[in-house]
């Protein structure tokens, strides 16, 4: 898997290189995005908003993944029919919440819509990664808490990543996810950060 995982970094990066160097293709800011946040603390959920918000996107907050799940179902039933692949551009959720905690709702919300770009927000981002590869069968974007608001509407706003990670996610698929190796989880997580431009974790 290993090996795998870095021949498919380097063909990627190649292709990267041969494009027009000065064009980023995930950083089309000033695009307006939906964004859905859980996140239990009020401080950090109106950072969030604040953030996101002043760059022109629209904010859904919840307090938690119940919450959260209830909100996704709300919008995608109000989506059908109009065309769009899910219903938020993005779905950020604190890994860590009562009721319902971030998993969980991921479980939930990729049920629902297999193709929703998911952020976890999380102080672990390694017991995460492995969390997400066992139970959700892949890999999904991580930002490390504490953050500050730049760096989460940074991630936000770069699209290029969720190509890249659907490369990691097909070999995923070819592996047993529900037992994956420390070597493995570790070579995920690095090649997680070469993908995050944006940086986050």
């Amino acid at each position: 898997m290993i090996m795998m995982i870095k021949r498919e970094m380097m063909q990627q990066g190649m292709a990267n290189n041969t494009s027009n160097n000065n064009n980023n293709p995930g950083s089309k800011k000033g695009a307006m995005m939906r964004v859905l946040v859980a996140e239990d603390d009020g401080d950090v959920a109106r950072m969030c908003r604040l953030a996101l918000e002043s760059r022109g996107h629209s904010v859904t907050i919840t307090a938690d993944g119940q919450e959260c799940v209830k909100a996704f179902r709300q919008a995608a039933a109000g989506e059908k029919g109009g065309g769009r692949a899910a219903p938020f551009d993005v779905v950020v959720l604190d890994y860590r919440m009562p009721r319902v905690d971030g998993l969980e709702a991921a479980k939930e919300i990729l049920r629902l819509n297999r193709q929703q770009r998911i952020i976890f927000a999380s102080a672990y981002v390694k017991e995460t990664l492995m969390d997400s590869v066992k139970q959700l069968d892949q890999v999904v974007e991580l930002i490390q808490k504490p953050f500050e608001p730049k760096v989460l509407v940074d991630l936000i706003e770069d699209r290029s990543t969720t190509k890249e990670l659907k490369e990691i996610n097909r070999l995923i698929a070819q592996l047993d996810p529900s037992r994956p190796s420390d070597d493995q989880i570790k070579e995920l997580l690095d090649a997680l950060k070469k993908i995050q431009k944006a940086g986050g974790i």
